[in-house]
């Protein structure tokens, strides 16, 4: 009779015992030794389906940790500024209206500089400091005060009202020849309220709260370290404690903020570690103080490194074409007197790595806008992380949202 040879490394253990049981009659293989009554088999070796289990868990994995690094970061709520928006300005706007996104990264805004002649960082009407604390340039207001405490003044192109309880408004001439374009900003005397222009309608609670409904979705800030992004990337919602969830292009993702999570369907369980909190959405500057910084010297024009760039890299991706034809063709039509391409980063990394990503990304944007007939006498510069707009921490804890800002390139132009 042909002996039954029994493929251990392929049966798991359960079918290698009803396997042995058919073999030559409860006859042992060949070579191989029956175990006395009362003493337990040996062992079977680990079977290639476990192995095959090994492989799928290990590839899940390392599925989690690239999902983990993909994980989107809720925007911070920025209130663009809508004074001194020169006529220029708005021509750019409007030749760049096809791609200009607040939320998704595409800006233009009024240049500031210091006396040198130096460009300011601001990132907008309202900010947050490492601290969790308002910061804004500037401690004098441009009012003239009435003795109620009350007052206005056109400033820029645009009229400001403050009413004697610290409150008023902000409101930007119309933008366009049809008077569209415009933005209002209203500010109530503890820090609320509410811009309505052309980056979508923007409210504040004063608490570090907010919402900002545009063009790239909606994006709540509950102000207790949560919040919530329904938008191109899919829904993303974050808690305080660490838990989110991610439905999106990679399906949904369940982070539940004690370093466990699942990913897929069927959902398999992996390591995800906890999310960052979402940081408080910034105040609006009591009106009385309210002073851009600076002097006005031409505008600025932002690109998020998520529009140009994949994470760690320098190479524009080919999706960018679009953005940079669109911005390429209304730089052809600005009068300047120069033109800086200045590439930022966030704190992570050392400093000289950033400094080298931050050089070559500035020189890949001059170089693609050259191929297209644009900036041919701009300049390129890397700051590093040298200049950022917003807290890569808050209180000693990361902040996903203020590195997104920084990680930015800036056209400067000057006029």
């Amino acid at each position: 009779m042909r002996p039954c040879v029994l493929a251990s490394r392929i049966l798991p253990l359960a079918l290698l015992i009803a396997a042995a049981g058919g073999c030559g009659r409860g006859e042992a293989p060949p070579g191989s030794a029956a175990a006395p009554a009362g003493e337990p088999a040996a062992s079977a070796p680990a079977s290639a389906h476990d192995a095959a289990d090994a492989d799928a868990d290990t590839d899940a994995q390392k599925q989690a940790d690239a999902i983990a690094a993909q994980f989107p970061a809720i925007p911070v709520i920025v209130v663009p500024e809508i004074l001194g928006v020169s006529p220029a300005q708005r021509a750019l706007e409007s030749a760049m209206a096809p791609v200009l996104d607040p939320i998704a990264g595409v800006s233009v805004s009024p240049a500031r500089c210091s006396t040198d002649g130096a460009l300011l960082n601001d990132a907008g009407i309202t900010s947050v400091d490492a601290q969790g604390n308002v910061s804004r340039n500037g401690d004098q207001g441009i009012f003239k005060i009435a003795a109620d405490g009350s007052g206005t003044a056109n400033y820029e192109g645009g009229l400001i009202t403050v009413n004697a309880d610290g409150s008023g408004s902000i409101n930007g001439d119309g933008g366009d020849e049809d008077g569209e374009g415009g933005a209002l900003v209203r500010v109530e005397a503890d820090g609320s309220g509410s811009y309505n222009g052309p980056a979508g309608v923007i409210t504040l609670d004063g608490k570090g709260g907010g919402t900002w409904n545009g063009d790239s979705g909606l994006i709540r800030n509950n102000g207790d370290g949560s919040g919530s992004w329904n938008g191109p990337q899919g829904l993303v919602k974050i808690g305080s404690d660490g838990s989110g969830t991610w439905n999106g292009p990679l399906g949904l993702v369940v982070v539940n903020g004690d370093g466990t999570g699942r990913i897929g369907a069927p959902a398999q369980a992996v390591k995800l570690p906890p999310l960052a909190k979402v940081a408080p959405a910034g105040r609006f500057p009591p009106m009385k103080k309210f002073a851009p910084p600076g002097a006005p010297c031409g505008y600025l024009i932002t690109l998020n490194d998520r529009v140009l760039f994949d994470f760690d890299k320098s190479d524009i991706r080919s999706d960018a074409a679009k953005v940079l034809d669109t911005l390429a063709a209304a730089l052809k039509d600005v009068r300047s007197a120069g033109m800086e391409v200045g590439g930022h980063t966030d704190a992570k990394g050392s400093d000289d790595y950033n400094q080298a990503l931050s050089d070559r990304r500035a020189q890949a944007v001059v170089a693609a806008l050259r191929e297209r007939g644009a900036a041919q006498q701009a300049t390129a510069k890397g700051y590093g992380e040298a200049r950022p707009v917003a807290p890569n921490e808050i209180g000693g804890q990361d902040n996903p949202g203020g590195r997104q800002l920084n990680r930015r390139v800036e056209i400067f132009v000057r006029t």
